[in-house]
C-alpha cells in the first residue's frame, strides 16, 4: 500500500498494483485486499489517469539521457542500452502499469463492489483513452472493465448513462480490433436491458445495423443473427418508444432485410433467382463504367439498385457492391456512410473482416472522421492482406498504406496526449517569457510545428484519400466525358 501510494517511483507502483492485482483474484486474499477497498480503487483510479503523463515527463520525454534518474535506466535495461531501448521499454512498462490499474478495478468490479466509485463519469470519460497502445496488446484495457461493468445492473444503468463510452464502444464494434467481439457484447447486455434500452437506443441503433449480417466472430457463431433479435426486440411497439426517424428507418431497414426480404427469396425458384443475378451483374457493370467516367453520384445510385435486387445468399457478390459503393461516398466527402457500406462489407465476406479493399476504404473513411485508432487497426489488417496474398516472397507494401500507418502510429503513441499536452505548455512558456524561456533546438522546433498545425487546421484533418493518380484519371475521364456530350449536342 505504501508502493501504491507513491512513496518511491512509478516503477515500484507498477510492483505493487501487480502484486495487489494477483492477491485480488483469488477467493482467499480478496478480503486481504478489500480491507483497503475505497483507497485501493481511489488510487487505481487516479493512477490510471495519471500514469502516462508522468511516466513521459519523468522519463520518456527527457530527451537527455544524462538527465534521466539512473536507477530507472539501469531497471529498464539492466544498464545496458541507449535511449531509444529505454524509450521502448518506458513504454512497455507505463501500459502495463495502466492495464494493472484497470485488472485491479476489474476484481471489485466482478464482484459488484464499489460500482459508484469505479463508475464515476469523469473516470469514464477519461477510460476511453486506456487502451494500451500497440504495446499491451494481450489486455482489452479499457473494454474489459467496461464489460464487466455491464454485467451488473447497476454498472450498465451507469454506463448507459455516458455518451463518450457509449459511442467509443459502437466504434470498437465496427472495427477489425481484436477486441471487437467484446464491444459486441456490451452493445448486446445493454440493448437486452429494458431499464438501459431505451436509453441507448437510438445512439447505438445506428451503429449496429451493419452489423446485422455478420457469421461467426472467433468463438461467437451467428452473431448477426444475435444482433438482429436483439434490435426487433420490440419492433412492433418501437413505433411509439423511437421518436427518431432515422432510428425508424433504420428498424425498417432490418425489418425488410431479415425478414421480409428472406421471405420472399425462399419462395423464389432458382430459375427466378438465377435471373436476378445476371440482372445484378448487368446493372454492376453499368455502375462500374459510370464509376470511371467520373459520375460518382450516378454511379452510387446504380450501386444501390444492384444491392436492392442481388439475392441475400450471394453473399460475395454483395460485398463486392457494398465495398464499391463505400469508394463513391468516400469521393463524395461522406466518411459515415462510407463505413456503414465497408463494415456491411466486411460482415460479409468470409471470415469476417478480410476484403482488403474494404478494409482500406473504412479506414480511410475513419481517416476522415480522425478516429485514428480505428483507422490503423484496418490499415494494419489491409497490409497483413497484402502480405498474405503476395505470390512472391518479397511484398511491396503499396506507399498510400505506409504513409497512413505512419500518420496513425504517430497520432496513437501510448504517450501521445502527453506529449501534446507538454508540448503545449513549453509553447505557452516561450510566449509568457516573451523568448526569455530556453528550450533545445527539438522543443523549439515542436513548438513551432504546433503553432503551424494550430493555425491551419485544414493541416490537422486533411485525411489520406485515394491515391492522387486515381483522382487524376477520374478528373481526365470527367472532362472527356463532358467534351462528348457537348459535340453531341452540336
Amino acid at each position: 500500500m505504501e508502493l501504491l501510494r507513491g512513496k518511491i517511483s512509478w516503477v515500484e507502483q507498477r510492483v505493487a498494483v501487480r502484486a495487489l492485482g494477483h492477491l485480488a483474484s483469488y477467493e482467499k486474499t480478496f478480503e486481504a485486499v478489500a480491507k483497503y477497498e475505497e483507497e485501493v480503487i481511489k488510487l487505481a483510479m487516479k493512477l490510471a489517469c495519471t500514469c502516462l503523463e508522468v511516466v513521459y515527463v519523468n522519463f520518456v520525454g527527457v530527451k537527455n539521457i544524462n538527465k534521466r534518474v539512473k536507477y530507472h535506466c539501469d531497471l529498464l535495461t539492466r544498464g545496458i542500452g541507449d535511449s531509444e531501448m529505454e524509450d521502448r521499454k518506458g513504454e512497455e512498462w507505463a501500459s502495463q502499469l495502466q492495464c494493472w490499474c484497470l485488472y485491479l478495478l476489474n476484481c471489485f468490479a466482478c464482484k459488484e463492489r464499489s460500482l459508484s466509485l469505479i463508475c464515476k463519469q469523469d473516470f469514464l470519460g477519461k477510460l476511453c483513452g486506456m487502451w494500451g497502445g500497440l504495446v499491451n496488446h494481450s489486455s482489452p484495457a479499457w473494454v474489459g472493465l467496461v464489460r464487466i461493468l455491464c454485467y451488473s445492473k447497476d454498472g450498465r444503468k451507469y454506463i448507459a448513462e455516458s455518451k463518450e463510452i457509449i459511442e467509443n464502444i459502437c466504434n470498437l464494434s465496427r472495427s477489425s480490433d481484436d477486441w471487437q467481439y467484446m464491444g459486441i457484447d456490451c452493445l448486446l447486455l445493454l440493448l437486452n436491458d429494458q431499464n438501459t434500452r431505451y436509453k441507448v437506443f437510438e445512439i447505438i441503433a445506428l451503429f449496429v445495423i451493419d452489423l446485422v449480417e455478420l457469421g461467426s466472430l472467433g468463438d461467437r457463431p451467428n452473431l448477426g443473427e444475435t444482433i438482429t433479435k436483439a434490435l426487433l426486440l420490440d419492433y412492433k411497439q418501437s413505433k411509439v418508444k423511437f421518436r427518431n426517424q432515422t432510428v425508424q428507418k433504420a428498424l425498417q431497414d432490418v425489418w425488410n432485410l431479415k425478414v421480409e426480404r428472406r421471405k420472399k427469396e425462399k419462395l423464389m425458384s432458382e430459375e427466378k433467382l438465377e435471373e436476378k443475378r445476371v440482372l445484378v451483374c448487368l446493372i454492376k457493370q453499368e455502375a462500374n463504367h459510370m464509376f470511371w467516367l467520373g459520375e460518382i453520384e450516378e454511379a452510387l445510385a446504380k450501386y444501390t439498385e444492384a444491392l436492392d435486387l442481388c439475392p441475400l445468399k450471394s453473399r460475395k457478390e454483395r460485398m463486392v457492391l457494398y465495398s464499391n459503393r463505400a469508394q463513391c461516398h468516400l469521393l463524395l466527402r461522406d466518411p459515415d456512410c462510407a463505413i456503414s457500406d465497408s463494415t456491411r462489407a466486411l460482415c460479409l465476406a468470409t471470415p469476417a473482416n478480410s476484403h482488403s479493399k474494404s478494409l482500406w476504404r473504412r479506414s480511410q473513411a475513419y481517416d476522415m472522421k480522425g478516429l485514428a485508432k480505428e483507422s490503423l487497426m484496418d490499415c494494419i489488417m489491409f497490409i497483413n492482406g497484402c502480405i498474405k496474398s503476395g505470390v512472391t516472397k518479397r511484398v511491396k507494401i503499396p506507399y498510400y498504406a505506409a504513409r497512413m500507418i505512419s500518420k496513425q502510429m504517430d497520432a496513437t503513441w501510448l504517450f501521445a496526449a502527453a506529449r501534446s499536452k507538454t508540448t503545449g505548455s513549453q509553447a505557452r512558456k516561450v510566449k509568457e517569457s516573451d523568448g526569455d524561456y530556453e528550450c533545445n533546438n527539438d522543443e523549439q522546433q515542436r513548438c513551432e510545428m504546433m503553432r503551424v498545425m494550430m493555425e491551419n487546421k485544414d493541416f490537422l484533418s486533411e485525411p489520406l484519400l485515394v491515391k492522387e493518380v486515381n483522382r487524376r484519371k477520374v478528373e481526365r475521364a470527367r472532362r472527356r466525358s463532358k467534351k462528348a456530350v457537348i459535340a453531341r449536342s452540336m
